[in-house]
């Protein structure tokens, strides 16, 4: 089942997004923004497991309450 979001974005990056479904490079905006978002979490992918990994690690060696 889909989850649904509601999200406030800038006049720019609106007439953006709406320009870029208008030339075809998506059928829609829930496209756009569903391959977008998907792009930006692959692309820092390497961050947040390397964040995780810290995280696990600092856990290991200090504990956490």
């Amino acid at each position: 089942m889909p989850n649904v979001i509601q999200a406030q974005i800038p006049e720019r990056l609106w007439q953006q997004a709406q320009n870029l479904v208008a030339q075809g490079w998506a059928s829609n905006m829930q496209e756009l923004v569903n391959e977008s978002l998907r792009r930006y979490l692959e692309s820092h992918e390497d961050v947040l497991a390397e964040q995780f990994i810290l995280e696990d690690v600092r856990w290991g060696l200090h504990g956490k309450d």
